[in-house]
């Protein structure tokens, strides 16, 4: 990181520091982690394509209208800087605040989250924080209104195997893995169709409100004329929490009994948890996060978050948590190519925040709290 001297003339320094912040290359496979630890985020991007890039991904390149181009502006080094100075502005008025806040940092959510909050949140470490709410990333809105989210989709990551008959390539062998295989990628891609006829069809559905399913991967087969013994197929779904998951593996099941003998099937990754975060007037986090942004003449969007985050680790030990990036008038650019924020929605989010933290921090102590 370069010293305060080194920030362009006139620039915002929070801006100066979030570009800044943008330009170290946290993407994996190989995360340049010892840039940033141990004050500094340590989120994982992936899929970078430099070429269909306008500026170079991690050159932070403002634009004459103030957008800052760099992988993870939206996602979400933005939040990670917003934080930050918003803490620092709360310290610097000498503001009182009922409730310890903590930040957070964790690594790993951008490929599962494994060996980052999933394990944090079973540790004494976390446990002793004693987190009563939680605030994690959540989407642009490209509307004047802001996105807020209050549950997440269950992400079901599945392979199919598919066993045959082996043979030669020249001859119509009975009972191959290619047909099981067509079976099961019909059943499953018909059901996708499905889903998607009703998100475009109904007016109240968002993107967290249906099931997607797309084919991820296929595997099988050793040689242009051997027919193969098995043959894969691997399935990304994402699940919103209106969906009973028992039925639903149910119909996984019956369909691979549709697709011949000894079809079956395994898990990657089965996210279970539905927990969702009350946006009940009454509930008091909420109320207070809600009359804070009223303050502020924001209007707020409630949703099921389509993707996964973090925030399911925290809803799955009992702890309410919002998905929110303050990011209005912003398209969702988020893994895309020219990835870009705004430095004027960048600086009205850490304000956001501000009131936000102070809001929150002022909710009164619980009758079960120490």
């Amino acid at each position: 990181m370069t010293g305060q001297g080194d920030f362009p003339e006139g620039e915002d320094l929070s801006v100066s520091l979030f570009r800044e912040y943008l330009r170290l290359k946290t993407v994996h496979p190989d995360p340049d982690y010892g840039e940033i630890a141990p004050s500094q985020d340590t989120i994982c991007y992936q899929s970078l394509l430099q070429e269909h890039w306008k500026y170079d991904a991690f050159s932070a390149f403002k634009d004459a209208e103030g957008n800052i181009y760099a992988r993870g502006s939206q996602d979400m080094k933005c939040v990670t800087i917003q934080y930050i100075q918003a803490v620092r502005r709360l310290k610097a008025e000498g503001r009182k605040v009922m409730r310890t806040v903590h930040l957070m940092f964790v690594p790993d959510e951008e490929v599962g989250g494994h060996k980052g909050m999933e394990t944090f949140v079973k540790h004494p470490e976390f446990q002793k924080l004693n987190i009563g709410f939680a605030l994690d990333e959540g989407l642009a809105n490209p509307g004047d209104a802001f996105t807020v989210f209050y549950g997440e989709r269950n992400p079901w990551w599945i392979t199919i195997h598919c066993p045959g008959s082996p043979g030669h390539g020249s001859r119509f062998v009975e009972n191959t893995a290619a047909e099981k295989l067509r079976c099961v990628i019909n059943s499953f891609l018909d059901f996708r169709q499905k889903e998607k006829h009703r998100l475009n069809t109904s007016e109240c559905f968002t993107l967290g409100d249906v099931t997607t399913v797309n084919m991820t991967m296929v595997k099988g087969g050793v040689a242009y004329n051997v027919i193969p013994a098995e043959m894969d197929v691997s399935f990304d779904l994402r699940i919103p929490p209106t969906v009973n998951l028992q039925e639903f593996e149910r119909q996984i099941k019956e369909w691979c009994k549709e697709a011949g003998e000894d079809v079956t099937y395994e898990f990657a990754q089965k996210h279970m948890n539905q927990n969702l975060t009350s946006t009940e007037e009454n509930d008091p986090w909420w109320s207070a996060f809600s009359a804070a942004c009223k303050a502020m003449n924001i209007t707020l969007e409630k949703e099921i978050f389509p993707a996964a985050t973090d925030s399911r680790f925290i809803r799955a030990v009992g702890i309410p948590a919002i998905g929110f990036s303050p990011m209005n008038r912003t398209p969702i650019l988020l893994h895309d190519h020219n990835e870009y924020l705004n430095e004027h929605v960048f600086l009205k989010g850490i304000s956001v925040f501000e009131r936000l933290i102070s809001a929150l921090t002022s909710v009164p102590a619980f009758p079960d709290e120490a």
